[in-house]
């Protein structure tokens, strides 16, 4: 079972940065997608962006331009840099692997990911 463990969460003011790190552990298969997802109380869990097999990444409109998505060579981490942060921005972040097939395209949903980790808060003051 993959393990997934997010860290580098906090409080920043508007216009800040975060990076969030996701730590992956216990699988040396392949991931078919790799993905940063958000939710806040209260409100459906959204997708912040997606790296597919190809290392094709793809972003939500919301973050488009201020946010990067990484990984490091061994796909043991995975990685979100956060700039210019707004107040909407608020949530709990949390990073998921899909080791199943699936076609690219479908990495934007986040019902085929089958390994998620505990999330890490963000919380940005405007």
């Amino acid at each position: 079972q993959v393990q997934l463990v997010e860290s580098g969460g906090g409080s920043v003011q508007a216009e800040g940065s975060l990076r969030l790190s996701c730590a992956i552990s216990r699988y040396t298969g392949s991931f078919y997608c790799m993905g940063w997802f958000r939710q806040e109380p209260g409100k459906e869990r959204e997708v912040v962006g997606v790296v597919d097999s190809y290392g094709i990444t793809r972003y939500a409109d919301s973050v488009k331009g201020r946010f990067t998505i990484s990984q490091d060579n061994a796909k043991k981490a995975l990685y979100l840099q956060m700039d210019s942060l707004k107040a909407e921005d608020t949530a709990k972040y949390y990073c998921a692997v899909r080791t199943s097939y699936g076609e690219p395209r479908t990495c934007w949903e986040s019902s085929g990911y089958n390994s998620w980790g505990q999330g890490t808060q963000v919380t940005v003051s405007s």
